[in-house]
């Protein structure tokens, strides 16, 4: 009953895309100068990058996403406070396409499986 030989977990590079670094500076900019809390910007991409490394862990552990269907399940989002990851598991990698907020509408998270 069980395993009988241990099985090491899949080893995966990670990429994070132009598209998702342009969108954790545009949230922690706007958090930081628009809403004058430059503390709290730190820690939201803290966060970020924390869910990131998550990620990079444990691809599977997050559920698909619903508004990029596919048969394999190859797009998944990860939820960190208000915001939602959008990334794509291929065989040897993960790609972080990138973070939106999570009251955007289905068609913004669409449109980030163009992202490269």
């Amino acid at each position: 009953m069980g395993r009988t030989k241990e099985e090491a977990p899949k080893a995966y590079s990670l990429r994070i895309t132009e598209h998702a670094l342009q969108n954790i500076d545009d949230i922690t900019g706007y958090i930081a100068y628009i809403r004058h809390e430059p503390l709290n910007a730190i820690r939201v991409g803290d966060e970020i990058f924390k869910t990131i490394d998550h990620i990079e862990k444990n691809p599977l552990a997050f559920r698909e996403c619903k508004e990029i269907p596919t048969k394999n399940k190859i797009y998944r989002k990860a939820v960190c406070l208000s915001w939602l990851i959008i990334y794509k598991i291929k065989p040897a990698e993960i790609v972080i396409l990138g973070i939106i907020h999570g009251h955007r509408r289905p068609s913004r998270i669409k449109s980030l499986r163009k992202a490269k």
